[in-house]
């Protein structure tokens, strides 16, 4: 009886020995985010969105020709004053340039005249009237009067417009107009020169640049890419992380037989005054296809051993390693198989976690 009792108590210390040691193994705790890592990720949600083709070409910035004008000057004669250089910004109706002219005689001698044969043909018509009403002449007469004195102001009226065209000031000075608000883009006259009355040359360029166009040269191959109203992103050296945003409005349907090119022109809003004519531009162009996929930031994709994956992320302890198959990557957006739409995947540091995950 003694040694059964002594075999009882052994196995109960034994089983009270294996119990502890039980709870003292602690279970394997699994993969968990940091507070210092939660707060350094970024996500975005699957979308289904329609399918976009991106085609890039490249061209340069060109002011808008509607609003591109040449100066020429209207005389001949020696230059006295030029108020502008290349590159300033002028006002319409602002004084670019003054010229001394002996060409203005023969102005300022036209519209002297018909101011005198105005002053006469208002005179001869007041007294035609007077001698009416004394019975010493006879309606022709009068008549004939106002006839001449319209004449007189046809004639007064054609002066002062010629006159006023060529801004005709006192000592034969004539002054060169902008005819537009916008930038001196091109300068063709100094201060002294002696300007010939038969130049064919103009001497400035004013172009308005709120408006500038961006002309973008596509291959023959390329041409059944582009399509009018076409959204278009514009790049330059100058500011090559700012995007400006257009559409292509025109299709020059001509091809360069030297560059075997088409042009396009896309129009853009340059209040800013940072597209500058005659820079060069990449332009990007895009059109939008019937069928739709699932997208994701193009930054979210992981390339590992010829394959895709991202990582879809639910809670910070609720994270997976998920293989994806790539239909397209366009820019920034790449359309995929393998999710469903409105998972949240990880967009920043993934990397980090991709590894931690597989390890």
């Amino acid at each position: 009886m003694k040694k059964i009792i002594i075999a009882l108590w052994v196995a109960f210390s034994v089983l009270s020995c294996s119990k502890k040691e039980e709870v003292k193994v602690p279970k394997p705790k699994g993969f968990e985010l940091s507070n210092t890592m939660l707060k350094s990720i970024s996500l975005a949600k699957v979308e289904k969105k329609y399918i976009v083709d991106d085609y890039s070409f490249y061209g340069k910035i060109s002011a808008d020709k509607n609003s591109y004008i040449d100066v020429y000057p209207l005389v001949g004669g020696n230059v006295l004053s030029v108020n502008v250089e290349l590159g300033d910004h002028v006002k319409k109706g602002q004084v670019l340039a003054t010229i001394r002219s002996t060409e203005l005689a023969e102005v300022q001698k036209d519209v002297s005249d018909a101011r005198t044969d105005l002053v006469v043909a208002q005179n001869n018509l007041r007294v035609a009237k007077e001698m009416y009403e004394g019975k010493l002449n006879t309606e022709r007469d009068v008549l004939e009067a106002k006839s001449e004195l319209q004449k007189a102001q046809d004639q007064m009226q054609r002066a002062s417009a010629v006159s006023t065209v060529y801004s005709v000031k006192n000592g034969n000075i004539y002054s060169v107009i902008a005819p537009i608000s916008g930038y001196i883009v091109q300068k063709n006259i100094n201060k002294d020169m002696q300007l010939r009355s038969d130049r064919s040359d103009n001497i400035f360029d004013v172009a308005n640049t709120t408006n500038v166009w961006a002309i973008m040269n596509v291959n023959e191959s390329d041409i059944d890419k582009i399509s009018l109203g076409m959204r278009a992103q514009v790049s330059t050296l100058s500011y090559p992380d700012k995007v400006f945003e257009g559409k292509i409005d025109k299709i020059f349907k001509i091809i360069d037989p030297e560059t075997n090119a088409m042009q396009a022109r896309v129009v853009l809003d340059n209040t800013s005054g940072l597209l500058i004519p005659e820079s060069k531009a990449t332009i990007k162009v895009s059109s939008s296809e019937n069928a739709m996929a699932l997208a994701v930031p193009s930054k979210a994709v992981i390339f590992d051993d010829n394959r895709s994956f991202v990582v879809v992320f639910k809670s910070r302890t609720d994270l997976k390693v998920k293989e994806i198959k790539v239909l397209k990557q366009v820019g920034d957006i790449t359309y995929i198989e393998g999710l469903s739409e409105g998972e949240q995947i990880m967009t920043n540091n993934q990397l980090l976690i991709y590894r931690s995950l597989n390890n």
